[in-house]
């Protein structure tokens, strides 16, 4: 049976919290870099809209965390691609100042399995909360660190609590 040396026990416990942290971040992977390097023009919601993506209402999960608004680009959403550059949904966060903070992307196709720089998207049945036709879909937390992982769906540290009346109305 292979034991590894004292020294080596060592070095694995010092570089095992770094490793773990840096999995859940959600800031050191390459896509997420390639995000917001492609898409930071999307800091101001109004060049997503000059772009042809339109609000929709700020979505909560039911057991904590959120998704934020979703800026939806219909043409995207009907063509199947799956282009870094040309993500389905944008998605902000209300902030205190009534601006809203770009916090990360989704990528939708209704053809699948789909994949996107290795990264496997989630699969969602009908019938669903969108009232969809079954898709896959993969988020990425390019602006908004997420503490259960870049791409998980639902970001703890996102909140629609400040979100208007009109970025409310439909919520899911």
């Amino acid at each position: 049976m292979f034991m590894p040396s004292s020294a080596s026990r060592f070095a694995f416990a010092a570089l095992l919290p770094l490793v773990l942290a840096s999995a859940g971040s959600g800031d050191a992977t390459p896509l997420a870099d390639d995000v917001r390097t492609a898409l930071e023009r999307f800091q101001d919601p109004s060049v997503a809209e000059g772009e042809g993506y339109g609000p929709g209402p700020c979505v909560a999960g039911q057991t904590g965390g959120a998704m934020g608004i979703h800026f939806v680009n219909g043409d995207y959403l009907k063509d199947d691609a799956i282009d870094l550059a040309k993500p389905e949904a944008i998605m902000y966060e209300p902030t205190a100042d009534g601006k809203l903070a770009l916090v990360g992307v989704e990528y939708i196709t209704f053809k699948g399995p789909a994949m996107l720089d290795g990264h496997l998207f989630s699969f969602n049945g009908a019938p669903n909360r969108y009232g969809l036709d079954p898709f896959y879909e993969l988020h990425v937390w390019a602006w908004k660190p997420n503490p259960t992982g870049t791409f998980a769906d639902w970001n703890p540290d996102v909140s629609c609590d400040l979100a208007t009346p009109e970025q409310t109305a439909g919520h899911h």
